[in-house]
């Protein structure tokens, strides 16, 4: 029974390294796109951290130093995992998730892009500025660093849980 339940992918012990994998991941990646783009305006990697915290705080976390900048790193790598662990969930119930992990990563980056912009910016007190090149490049970045990096580690982890000879013993 156990082997079955390995073998079909209902019961992996991989999930919390999965996660963790690919939290970390797409965090340090996102968070160093961000410190790149935001470095060619004239942004120091404090400053940009201090504007993720001011989604909290609002604008004065620009006064904050660098125990603001801590907690907008904090915040930055809590949605990230939150991201991730969504994802996961979401794949433990629609299988196509990582059969799929191109396509349905690239779109879950879409999905994300919106619900960053259309949901949560707007509720809190954070108020960035949008231009027609920076809203291409934030989209690229969400699919291709977020939802496809998270669908690969997400999949590959999967695969890994499931070894062939507990799918053999599936089959018996």
């Amino acid at each position: 029974m156990r082997a079955n339940l390995i073998a079909t992918g209902k019961d992996q012990p991989g999930g919390l390294a999965a996660i963790a994998t690919a939290g970390l991941i797409v965090g340090t990646l996102d968070i160093t796109s961000a410190f790149i783009l935001g470095g060619l305006k004239g942004a120091s990697p404090i400053r940009i951290l201090q504007f993720v915290a001011s989604g909290l705080l609002g604008r004065s976390a620009y006064q904050g130093g660098l125990a603001v900048a801590g907690l907008g790193l904090l915040i930055h790598f809590f949605i990230a995992f939150s991201v991730v662990i969504f994802f996961y969930a979401a794949s433990r119930s629609l299988r196509f998730l990582t059969d799929h992990a191109v396509i349905s990563g690239l779109g879950y980056g879409v999905a994300v892009y919106l619900f960053m912009n259309l949901v949560v910016l707007p509720l809190s007190a954070m108020k960035p500025k949008y231009s027609a090149s920076g809203i291409v490049i934030q989209m690229l970045i969400h699919m291709f660093i977020i939802g496809l990096l998270t669908a690969l580690i997400v999949r590959r982890f999967r695969r890994v849980s499931v070894s062939p000879d507990s799918a053999n013993l599936a089959h018996d």
